[in-house]
């Protein structure tokens, strides 16, 4: 007779190295352990500095695997935030167990008030190797999935590292609702709003007079699109940004501004797209620039959300609206 595996009843233990790691693993007041025991059925008992996990095979190895990951984490001097947990036990839970060495291991850039910039899913990790390995990277999927500010702390990392001269960040200025003929001030003054979320991000990484001096001297900067018309770019790290507001025209005009050395990041959420004539190119273009060699496209989805909590329910409840 064949054992199912699910049905099979296995035990591991864990040895921890000493008092702190066992603090840092089980959380204040054992909070990381509690909800680690209350999203498995296995048994997990904690005695002597032993973890000791019990149950069917196939959530005990699940929990292993977790465990695993997290005290990776600590060993390394990484971060572990209660959040980081949660997200991580989702993982292992879905049967990802396999898949979480590293995810939240890859530190890409630390801000400078201390908090660590990394991949937060599967998904994103597999987002950041694309863009160290390929020199062309797509990214899509809906807000708070991390697309731009990744991408900015990847390139802010390949510059401070020498890898690039310059980082080169640019969004189409299409109106969300508005008129940009209506915006007071000028050119400059009427494009700034759209380029604001690029600010954010960049902000979070370098302090505001480093960034101004980089600025300055060239090595950052941030513009409509329509500024890299006619344009060759070379060691540069390019970030287009909101790429589901491009034409097919546009998106071909900034692909094909690409010099040597360089690398470019597409990022786009095609659920929003805000253009009121023309089809967006990136909605279109992505089915034959799919098969080009060296070309990679990352999706990222609703599991990928590293907002409030509320952005996911957020985003199920628009998919299921559009469903009906």
């Amino acid at each position: 007779m064949k054992i199912d595996e699910n049905e099979k009843t296995i035990e591991r233990e864990l040895t921890l190295r000493d008092h702190d790691q066992t603090v840092t693993l089980l959380g204040q007041y054992n909070k990381n352990l509690n909800y680690i025991r209350d999203n498995f059925d296995a048994q997990i008992i904690v005695r002597d500095g032993n973890i000791k996990i019990s149950g069917k095979e196939e959530e005990v190895k699940q929990v292993r695997s977790l465990f695993d990951e997290l005290l990776e984490m600590i060993d390394a001097g990484q971060s572990l935030k209660h959040e980081e947990v949660k997200r991580l036990t989702r993982m292992a839970k879905e049967g990802k167990g396999g898949e979480l060495k590293g995810v939240l291991s890859d530190v890409i850039q630390t801000t400078y008030w201390g908090e660590q910039i990394k991949p937060k899913s599967i998904n994103q990790k597999e987002y950041v190797e694309a863009i160290r390995e390929k020199d062309i990277v797509f990214c899509i999927g809906p807000a708070g999935t991390g697309k731009t500010y990744l991408a900015v702390a990847m390139g802010i990392e390949f510059l401070k590292k020498g890898k690039v001269k310059r980082m080169i960040l640019t969004r189409p200025a299409v109106e969300a609702g508005e008129e940009l003929g209506f915006l007071p001030g000028d050119m400059q003054a009427k494009v700034n709003p759209y380029l604001r979320p690029l600010y954010d991000a960049i902000y979070d990484m370098i302090p505001g007079e480093e960034f101004e001096r980089l600025k300055e001297d060239g090595r950052i900067e941030i513009a409509p699109l329509a500024f890299m018309r006619g344009r060759t770019l070379n060691n540069s790290f390019v970030i287009l940004d909101e790429a589901q507001n491009t034409t097919s025209t546009q998106l071909k005009m900034f692909l094909t501004r690409l010099g040597f050395d360089s690398k470019a990041v597409i990022t786009g959420d095609i659920t929003q797209i805000d253009l009121k004539s023309d089809a967006s190119g990136l909605s279109h273009d992505r089915k034959f620039l799919e098969n080009i060699p060296g070309i990679e496209f990352i999706y990222l989805t609703k599991t990928d959300v590293v907002r409030h909590d509320l952005v996911k329910k957020i985003i199920e409840a628009y998919e299921e609206e559009a469903d009906k």
